[in-house]
């Protein structure tokens, strides 16, 4: 306006916006060390004793099985439409050791940032460690892969554990555990967890 002055400008412009607060979620849980040991012994149990079953040979009629349910005619074609192969390789691909090492990095960055640092190390360390526990019985059980029928996809290396299904449920398990310690609601962290199982699962269906 004419004969305003620099303080009459000053004083019309708006007042500086308040500075954004950002609150982190705190932990709303923590496995119970207890249950976890349990949980661990029993996982381990189990592995170990299909890795012996494996390494003596006693699971070439359920691995026949397996694969040749999925197959049909004279072929052994595998069964589907075209749409549910590709589907079961996008699949097979989340299991990949790219996609795993993107996953554990973004998710360690995130709980950094969300002041989560026990959670983050504890995963990297998941990560490493069975990574190292699946390579080294892989070179001790020195299974080749069955070539009962042709592969959809490339696999090379040893067989047992499929480095795919070990994995996944691995970083996946880890990665829902971490981030349901930020709920305090059972309900959420189950169905976070069942979620991680589910899609551990599913990517070790697509192997066969």
């Amino acid at each position: 306006m004419p004969g305003s002055t620099a303080m009459d400008q000053f004083r019309d412009d708006p007042p500086p916006l308040p500075a954004e607060k950002i609150t982190l979620p705190t932990r709303g849980w923590r496995i119970d060390p207890r249950k976890a040991i349990a949980a661990t012994a029993v996982c381990w149990t189990g592995f170990g004793t299909v890795t012996w079953l494996v390494h003596h040979n006693r699971t070439a009629l359920i691995d026949r099985a397996g694969l040749m349910f999925w197959r049909s005619g004279a072929d052994n074609a595998p069964i589907g439409s075209p749409a549910l192969l590709e589907a079961l390789c996008d699949m097979t691909a989340l299991g990949g050791t790219l996609v795993l090492t993107l996953m554990v990095i973004g998710a360690s960055v995130a709980l950094l940032f969300l002041k989560l640092r026990r959670e983050a190390v504890l995963m990297v360390i998941t990560a490493l460690t069975g990574t190292a526990a699946a390579t080294t019985a892989k070179l001790l059980v020195g299974r080749p892969r069955p070539e009962i029928v042709p592969h959809l996809t490339y696999a090379g290396g040893n067989s047992f554990p499929s480095g795919h299904s070990f994995n996944s449920a691995m970083i996946y398990v880890a990665i829902a555990l971490a981030f349901a310690t930020l709920s305090a609601r059972e309900s959420v962290r189950l169905t976070i967890i069942a979620a991680a199982l589910a899609l551990s699962a599913l990517i070790a269906v697509s192997r066969v």
